[in-house]
């Protein structure tokens, strides 16, 4: 199984109706049981073994916990009226400062639970109207939807799914 393409140089196409946030929340809903699901009987030394300087399957499960506190502010962004999305932290990650590798599978999968619940409350109680609301991607550079954010966020969602299966078929 080879690699996926790096994740920084993936292009979106957001020509589509915003009216498919529907489709997008019911795949984000679906990551945390997705990811327990993937990682569900492996042993610990599958989990956390690295594959050279690329993050373990830990680390990639605990991405999605390091990475929900953003999702979840660019949520509060576009509620604000914001112009400008909060731009994601490369420096400094937040992934690589957690040592995910040290800390216990199913508490990185209940908090990521938790806290992807949490989200998929406030963005269930929005209005579909609410889901065109635009503001400038950072990195991109690109005006966004919310519905957009949402289509990154599964692509998100899924290229790391991807990268634990590849780490799973390699070392298990």
């Amino acid at each position: 199984m080879t690699h996926q393409e790096n994740w920084l140089e993936k292009n979106f196409d957001f020509d589509f109706p915003s009216s498919r946030y529907i489709e997008f929340l019911a795949f984000l809903r679906q990551t945390p049981t997705r990811l327990e699901n993937l990682v569900e009987s492996l042993p610990p030394d599958v989990l956390i073994r690295r594959d050279g300087d690329s993050w373990s399957i830990q680390e990639n499960v605990g991405h999605f916990l390091t990475v929900e506190s953003l999702f979840t502010g660019r949520l509060d962004d576009y509620q604000n009226n914001a112009e400008t999305l909060r731009p994601a932290r490369f420096e400094d990650n937040p992934t690589d400062k957690a040592d995910f590798n040290t800390k216990d599978i199913q508490w990185i999968l209940r908090e990521f639970r938790a806290q992807r619940e949490a989200y998929m409350q406030r963005l269930d109680a929005l209005r579909p109207e609410d889901f065109g609301k635009v503001s400038l991607h950072p990195r991109l550079q690109k005006p966004m939807r919310l519905c957009d954010t949402l289509l990154f966020q599964v692509e998100h969602d899924r290229h790391h799914l991807l990268r634990i299966e590849e780490l799973k078929a390699k070392y298990s």
